[in-house]
């Protein structure tokens, strides 16, 4: 069978389908218009976020066996259609879930510790002891909204700390690293940190809005290395501003393009996101959660070992 590669990643994975018995071929610089005039001669598709992979695209691809997508989830692929094809589809979230979970980490600690802006205060020549004052992690209750490979993730590295671990998931996980789950009301009630890991649907985007942000009894840290359009940037800064929001921690934002690259170009950035690159209570990186070394080279090896278990290649 012959595999499309439309996205760079690691050797493992060319490797990995060439010890399978795989063809592999690449091309990472046509335009989607170019590769739609071609996929009916592949039986393997490989990509990360490039473009979309949209019913008409699949429809073009007439022969296509599987689609596998380095990363945790699938939300630039049309799922409906690809599995009215019969395509199998392949996501990664074993390959990056620990980065993730160890990425949230950090960035809880950088907002409670001012890492960052005691950092960038020593690069000016201040000494700014009082002003950096930081925070404990010891006795918080962190609540965790979506807890599959990511927020179990981080749920285990939390395991060091003295802190009451909740978790609100429309499937029950059980009590995984100590979690317990609750409803979003009970959740909204007693957290103090908010860590978000959701994918993206219907029913997440623009979920946390200011309806939902005004239901926290206590004023919260957030956290959101999922996916940005699950948080209203607008409402965000409102909280931020009003102190329901004591910081956020965002690897994430609602203005990512699908190829997650250039927006912070734009010599016209929405107000709101503005306020969040000026703002000291604010941590930001570039969706690099799950980006990491390590978790390169168990992404690539998660799809090849998918596709393999899929089609019964050893």
């Amino acid at each position: 069978m012959k595999i499309l590669h439309i996205d760079p990643n690691h050797p493992a994975l060319l490797e990995g389908f060439e010890a399978l018995g795989f063809e592999n071929h690449e091309d990472y610089n046509n335009p989607k218009e170019v590769i739609i005039e071609k996929i009916k001669d592949y039986d393997g598709l490989i990509l990360r976020s490039r473009f979309p992979i949209d019913a008409a695209f699949l429809r073009a691809a007439a022969g296509l066996k599987f689609i596998g997508r380095l990363g945790a989830g699938l939300e630039n692929i049309d799922v409906a259609a690809a599995k009215k094809q019969g395509i199998f589809l392949a996501a990664a979230p074993e390959g990056n879930r620990n980065a993730v979970g160890e990425h949230s980490l950090g960035l809880l600690l950088s907002l409670f510790n001012k890492i960052h802006t005691a950092d960038r205060d020593m690069r000016k020549g201040l000494w700014q002891r009082e002003a950096n004052r930081g925070v404990e992690l010891d006795g918080q209750t962190v609540g965790i909204i979506g807890f599959g490979h990511m927020g179990q993730s981080f749920a285990k590295k939390l395991a060091g700390f003295e802190v009451e671990l909740i978790y609100h998931d429309l499937l029950d996980k059980g009590s995984a690293h100590g979690a317990t789950r609750v409803s979003l009301n009970e959740l909204q009630q007693r957290a103090t940190v908010l860590s978000l890991h959701l994918p993206q649907t219907t029913q997440t985007i623009g979920l946390v809005n200011e309806s939902f942000l005004h239901a926290f009894t206590h004023p919260i840290w957030l956290l959101n290395t999922g996916r940005g359009s699950a948080v209203v940037t607008v409402d965000l800064v409102n909280a931020l501003k009003n102190g329901r929001v004591l910081g956020a921690g965002l690897d994430v934002l609602e203005y990512e393009k699908s190829s997650f690259e250039g927006f912070l170009q734009s010599h016209t950035k929405p107000e709101a996101l503005e306020y969040l690159l000026k703002s000291d209570r604010v941590v930001l990186s570039p969706h690099v959660a799950g980006w990491t070394i390590e978790s390169h080279k168990k992404l690539a090896q998660t799809i090849v070992n998918k596709v393999a278990a899929h089609f019964g290649l050893k």
